[in-house]
C-alpha cells in the first residue's frame, strides 16, 4: 500500500445488493437505524426522518432513489449514514441521511486501486468502479440532495 499521503480515506456502505463509496470527508456520523415513518403521501425514496441534533433530517433510501423498492434494515442490520451537504443549497439542507443494510466500512485507497467499469446506472448512481477487484458505485450526491431538498418547508 502506499504512504498515506498518496491515500483516500473512504467508508463502504452497503445498501441493498451493492455497496457504495464515498470519501470520509463526506460523512457526517453514522448512527443507529432509528427513524419515523414517512408520512403518507411522501415520495418512495423517503423512509422517513432522523432527529439528530437538533435537526430532523430526510431519510433517503438509496434503493427506492435510484428506481427499486424502498427496503428497511432488519433489527440490529441497519446503520443511517448522515451525510454532509455539499450543495450551495447548503444553508437549508446542510445534512442529509441515507439508510444502510450494514455496518459502513473504512478503507484506504489509492487511485491506483480504483478503476471505473462499465456497467448501468441509476439516476442515484455517479459510476461504478472496481475498488482491488471489489464493484462499488459513487452516488450522485447532487441528485440525492436534490430529492432531500424536496422535503424542505
Amino acid at each position: 500500500m502506499n504512504d498515506n499521503s498518496q491515500t483516500l480515506s473512504c467508508v463502504m456502505i452497503p445498501v441493498g445488493g451493492r455497496q457504495l463509496l464515498l470519501p470520509n470527508v463526506s460523512i457526517a456520523e453514522v448512527v443507529d437505524y432509528a427513524s419515523s415513518e414517512a408520512d403518507a403521501g411522501a415520495p418512495d425514496w423517503l423512509a422517513g426522518h432522523l432527529e439528530w441534533r437538533g435537526l430532523n433530517l430526510p431519510v433517503i433510501s438509496y434503493d427506492a432513489a435510484n428506481g427499486g423498492i424502498l427496503s428497511i434494515p432488519g433489527e440490529n442490520r441497519g446503520r443511517i449514514v448522515v451525510l454532509n451537504s455539499l450543495s450551495d443549497n447548503s444553508k437549508k439542507l446542510r445534512f442529509m441521511a441515507l439508510i444502510t443494510q450494514g455496518i459502513p466500512s473504512q478503507v484506504r485507497i489509492a487511485e491506483d486501486q480504483v478503476k471505473q467499469l462499465e456497467g448501468e446506472n441509476g439516476p442515484a448512481d455517479l459510476m461504478l468502479v472496481d475498488v482491488d477487484g471489489e464493484a462499488a458505485w459513487i452516488p450522485n450526491l447532487d441528485y440525492l440532495e436534490s430529492l432531500a431538498s424536496e422535503t424542505l418547508v
